[in-house]
């Protein structure tokens, strides 16, 4: 289980798995938060909107289900339009051996228990726009989209290809999304062991999260980092580096990133997975 990101530390984590994005209004902040609170999280649970040009029925919900009705809409050229965050109407009630599968990274019962858990407060829900009638293709860049948006959460979080859920395994209710979640597993699995450790060696800490770097937060890692910065001429440290992450830190991998070529709010501190492969912290 983990804290749900905060909305910035989500849109930074998929930009750095390369999901392409489109932000709609005032989406950080909408959301179901005052029916009840939104995590902990266990996983990603995807689902198909059964329609076409759904934009604005995810992000505005129906007079019986009112919106946000997911995070994002993943739209069939691949863009995920980001409509809320937090508790969003996607889920509802579902199998509490399923969530315990999920939490645990285990697999799934064969069919799912009765309803019995609030999936809304425990998932991070994504539409993915099909007819769900299994004629209706999924396009490969909206299929990418999904496998990209999917393992930049488990990134984020320390989590594996078994925490992505679907809604038809969630609960009987349901049949979406309308595609083998086995094979999505998979390339979500593949995609996480082939982009998270450091340059595709074991010699190298694998990228533990954008979250992971919060201000105040102690690990033996951090002091690591800092010294791969100091001897990449990027320190910024008038003592230390130390256990204990800092401003000082963010400004020291700002100026790794804007060594790297980044600028503006690529540059902003904050450690992505591109620039934290090419950082090559090694493991003690």
């Amino acid at each position: 289980m983990a804290t749900p990101l905060t909305p910035d530390a989500l849109a930074r984590a998929l930009r750095a798995e390369g999901v392409r994005m489109r932000e709609h209004g005032n989406w950080r902040t909408y959301n179901r938060n005052h029916k009840g609170a939104w995590g902990p999280v266990h996983g990603v649970m995807l689902h198909h909107t059964a329609g076409t040009n759904s934009l604005d029925l995810c992000r505005r919900g129906t007079p019986d289900l009112p919106g946000p009705l997911c995070i994002g809409l993943i739209a069939k050229d691949g863009t995920v339009h980001l409509v809320g965050y937090g508790r969003t109407n996607h889920a509802g009630s579902g199998s509490t051996a399923v969530l315990d599968a999920v939490r645990t990274e285990k697999a799934l019962p064969s069919r799912p228990g009765p309803d019995a858990v609030d999936g809304n407060a425990r998932f991070y829900g994504f539409e993915i726009e099909n007819l769900g009638n299994g004629r209706d293709a999924y396009p490969a860049a909206q299929l990418d989209a999904v496998e990209r948006l999917s393992a930049a959460l488990c990134r984020a979080h320390g989590w594996s290809g078994s925490s992505v859920v679907a809604h038809k395994e969630w609960t009987r209710r349901k049949i979406d999304p309308s595609f083998s979640m086995p094979v999505m597993r998979s390339r979500v699995t593949a995609r996480l062991g082939s982009a998270a450790p450091g340059g595709g060696s074991s010699a190298y800490v694998s990228f533990p999260g954008a979250e992971f770097f919060a201000i105040g937060r102690r690990s033996a890692l951090f002091t690591a980092v800092g010294r791969r910065l100091v001897k990449e001429g990027c320190g910024r440290y008038a003592v230390g580096p130390g256990p204990t992450w800092s401003e000082a830190d963010r400004a020291s991998y700002a100026a790794w990133q804007y060594k790297l070529g980044h600028r503006g709010a690529a540059a902003d501190g904050v450690p992505g997975l591109s620039s934290w492969n090419r950082l090559r912290v090694p493991r003690s």
